[in-house]
């Protein structure tokens, strides 16, 4: 018995009345019918239409014009999943990868090891950067038992990133991944370094967790 693809879409619909995930139901699929199940992309496209009440499981027929698709659309798919290839977004939608890769870019959004994020930071987002690197430089003398030290990191020359990348380009990484993080989480982490030092020096630069 081989399967169509409309009866195995109804067996998605059951799985997605029965709460289960796209995941779950692509995983039964490929259990029960091997090469003949539906792609977990196609899964996950169907559970989604499930959720926004569309349940008919024939092909709707397709007008000779191309399928057009909303921005949001898109990025309601990368807010799900930002590592989905231009082929598993174009298969989604039902457009071409040209037409995904221009929208995009359209949208701002590049690739960075296998996830697409915004090329250029939100204005909220550039604002707090600056705020975290103002905190930092505010920090970046601490007291000792008697004295003042001032700690100064020197400028590196070279920093890592993928060949062909400008310094400008993983300046925006480094800002991206402050911007990611709490006030807290830096605050906690300069609070620690005093006690941390004193670990390095009493155990005479020996490795300690």
């Amino acid at each position: 018995f081989v399967p169509n693809k409309v009866y195995l879409r109804g067996i998605l619909l059951h799985y997605f009345i029965q709460k289960k995930s796209a995941a779950e139901a692509h995983r039964i699929l490929v259990q029960t019918y091997g090469d003949n199940a539906l792609s977990d992309t196609t899964c996950r496209d169907w559970f989604r239409r499930f959720k926004n009440n569309d349940f008919q499981l024939e092909d709707k027929e397709r007008s000779g014009a191309p399928k057009k698709f909303q921005d949001k659309e898109l990025e309601q798919l990368l807010d799900e999943d930002p590592s989905q290839t231009l082929s598993e977004l174009g298969k989604i939608l039902q457009v071409d990868e040209s037409t995904v890769s221009k929208r995009l870019k359209g949208l701002g959004m590049i690739q960075k090891q296998g996830h697409w994020v915004p090329y250029e930071l939100k204005p909220r987002t550039t604002a707090s950067t600056a705020e975290k690197k103002r905190f930092f430089a505010s920090h970046r003398i601490v007291t000792g038992d008697e004295k003042w030290i001032h700690y100064d990191n020197p400028k590196r020359r070279k920093s890592w990133g993928k060949p062909g990348q400008s310094y400008e380009e993983a300046q925006k990484w480094i800002d991206s991944w402050i911007a990611s993080k709490d006030m807290s989480f830096f605050r906690r982490g300069i609070h620690v370094l005093p006690e941390r030092w004193k670990k390095v020096v009493s155990s005479d630069g020996q490795y300690f967790k």
